[in-house]
C-alpha cells in the first residue's frame, strides 16, 4: 500500500495548560488536483480577454459609478490576475506560462461571458507561442464598498454639519468574479470552464491603501485559480493523551516531550513499553498514541492495529472511533 503522507506541514500543538491531561496533532493529507491536465500538455499560454474597445469605455464608467468600482480599476486589476496565474505555476511541477505577444483579446468587459474563441484564433496563439494549451481570463469584475462608503461618508456630513467629512471607513471589502477558460486546440476542447468569485477584506487602518486593495484581491484570484493545476492538503486533527496515569505517569510524560520535538520513534518506544504492561493504568494510552504516532510517520496498518489493541484490550474509547476513521482512509487509499 502506497504511503500517503506527505506533510507540506505537521505541527503538534503544545499552547495548552501544563496540567491537560490531552493534546493534539494537525496532520495535512494529499488530495488529487482539481484539474488534472492530459500527460502531453507543458506550455500554457495565458491571454486577458475581460477588456472592451476604448469606444465601450464609457459604458463601463457608468457601471463602475454603479457599482462602487473605481472606473478604469478593472483593465488594471484583470493584468494583476494574470499576473498570479503566472507566479501561481512557474516553477511548480512541470508547467510553464507562456505569454503570448498578443497578451489582450477584447471580450465583454463585464460578467456577461462571451462566445467560446474560435479555433484559428486558438491555434494561431498557441502556434506563435509555442503552446500546449490556451488559458483565457473570459470576464473580469470588481465591486468594492470602499467608494460607497466613502460617498456615504461624505453626503452624511455635508448633510448633518454642510462641510465634507474628513473621515475614511476603517474597513474596504473587495469582490473579484471572473471567468476562465482552458483551451486545446489539438482537440478542439474546452479543458476548463470556472467561474470564480474571490474576496477579500482589509484594514485600511493597518497600511494598506485603499488603492491597492483591488490589484491584491485581483493577484491572489489569479493564485487561486492555478492551485487547480497542482496536488492540495486537507487537514484532520488527531486527540492524543498528554498524561498517563499510576505509576508509569512520568514515563508517559517523557514520550510526550519527544513528540514536542517530533522525536516520534522515541515516542513509541516509550510508549510500547508501557503498553506492552498489561497492569499499567497507561496502557491503554499509551496504545492509543502509539497508533497516531505511527499515522504521523506514515504507516496506516501499524496505526490501526494499535488502535484496534487500544480498544479491545484496554477499552480506550477514543481509539473505537480512531480505528473506524482508519478503516475508512483504508478503504479509499487517501
Amino acid at each position: 500500500m502506497k504511503k500517503p503522507l506527505h506533510f507540506a506541514y505537521l505541527l503538534l500543538c503544545i499552547g495548552m495548560a501544563s496540567c491537560a491531561s490531552s493534546g493534539y496533532v494537525y496532520l495535512d493529507y494529499p488530495q488529487d488536483p482539481q484539474l488534472i491536465l492530459p500527460e502531453d500538455i507543458d506550455d500554457i499560454a495565458v491571454v486577458n480577454r475581460s477588456l472592451t474597445k476604448e469606444e465601450d469605455a464609457s459604458n463601463k464608467t457608468l457601471e463602475s459609478i454603479a457599482t462602487g468600482e473605481i472606473a478604469g480599476s478593472d483593465k488594471l486589476a484583470s493584468d494583476e490576475a494574470i499576473k498570479g496565474i503566472f507566479d501561481g505555476i512557474q516553477n511548480r511541477g512541470h508547467y510553464r506560462v507562456v505569454i503570448p505577444s498578443e497578451t489582450r483579446l477584447y471580450g465583454t468587459g463585464t460578467r456577461l461571458t462571451p462566445e467560446i474563441l474560435d479555433w484559428d484564433t486558438v491555434n494561431v496563439i498557441c502556434d506563435e507561442s509555442e503552446a500546449d494549451v490556451l488559458l483565457v481570463l473570459e470576464t473580469f469584475d470588481s465591486n468594492s464598498d470602499f467608494v460607497f462608503n466613502t460617498a456615504m461618508e461624505q453626503v452624511s456630513s455635508v448633510l448633518q454639519t454642510g462641510k465634507a467629512s474628513g473621515r475614511i471607513p476603517r474597513r474596504a471589502r473587495v469582490n473579484v468574479r471572473s471567468y476562465w477558460r482552458l483551451y486545446d486546440p489539438a482537440s478542439k476542447t474546452i479543458i476548463d470552464q470556472f467561474q470564480q468569485t474571490h474576496l477579500m477584506d482589509y484594514d485600511l487602518m493597518n497600511g494598506t491603501l485603499p488603492f491597492t486593495a483591488l490589484p491584491e484581491t485581483a493577484y491572489d484570484a489569479g493564485l487561486q485559480y492555478s492551485s487547480r493545476f497542482f496536488p492540495s492538503f486537507y487537514r484532520v486533527r488527531r486527540d492524543m493523551y498528554k498524561k498517563g496515569k499510576g505509576r508509569d505517569k512520568r514515563l508517559f510524560d517523557a514520550g510526550w516531550r519527544r513528540t514536542e520535538v517530533a522525536n516520534w520513534k522515541e515516542a513509541i518506544d516509550i510508549w510500547t513499553e508501557i503498553a506492552n504492561n498489561p497492569s499499567s493504568k497507561s496502557a491503554g494510552r499509551a496504545a492509543y498514541n502509539i497508533a497516531v504516532a505511527h499515522e504521523v510517520l506514515g504507516n496506516t496498518d501499524l496505526a490501526l492495529e494499535w488502535a484496534q489493541r487500544s480498544y479491545q484490550d484496554y477499552d480506550e474509547k477514543m481509539a473505537r472511533n480512531y480505528a473506524k476513521v482508519l478503516l475508512r482512509r483504508k478503504r479509499f487509499d487517501y
